[in-house]
């Protein structure tokens, strides 16, 4: 049961300027996101699109908060799944604080439906795609190495 709103806060060994560029820079990414690329224009207003390796778009929005190294929120919706694009939009909010030698990284990720199939989906992906990069950027190495897509 879920009441519309995932959150995952996670501690990575690095700085905030190194987590903002493996959450924004397309190539490292898919390093962690199983081989998902992101694109778009860094700046609020800005389309953004994840794509699946063989260029199949998998999740499109828009960027509405853009403060490096602090703060992206993405206003999300899934492009591939009928019964979750048919929920709409939700809004990702990434917050980075420093936390003494690490970083904290919350992500929310909020949709305005109760019991929301898209927040379940994403309740499974979010700590799959967070425990590599927190292993990249610690090790050099990701953890996980198949998607579940």
């Amino acid at each position: 049961m879920n009441n519309g709103s995932f959150v995952y806060v996670t501690y990575i060994a690095t700085t905030p300027e190194k987590l903002w560029s493996a959450l924004t820079d397309p190539d490292t990414m898919a390093k962690y996101w199983f081989g998902m690329r992101q694109e778009a224009e860094w700046k609020p207003g800005a389309p953004w699109r994840l794509t699946f390796p063989d260029g199949r778009v998998a999740d499109a929005g828009e960027l509405v908060e853009v403060d490096p190294p602090h703060r992206l929120v993405i206003k999300w919706r899934n492009e591939f799944k009928p019964e979750l694009k048919s929920e709409g939009y939700s809004t990702c909010t990434m917050q980075i604080e420093p936390a003494k030698t690490a970083v904290k990284l919350t992500i929310t990720h909020e949709i305005d439906q109760p019991e929301s199939k898209f927040i379940e989906a994403v309740s499974g992906g979010w700590p799959q795609v967070l425990s590599n990069l927190k292993s990249l950027l610690e090790t050099g190495e990701t953890i996980l190495a198949e998607s579940r897509h």
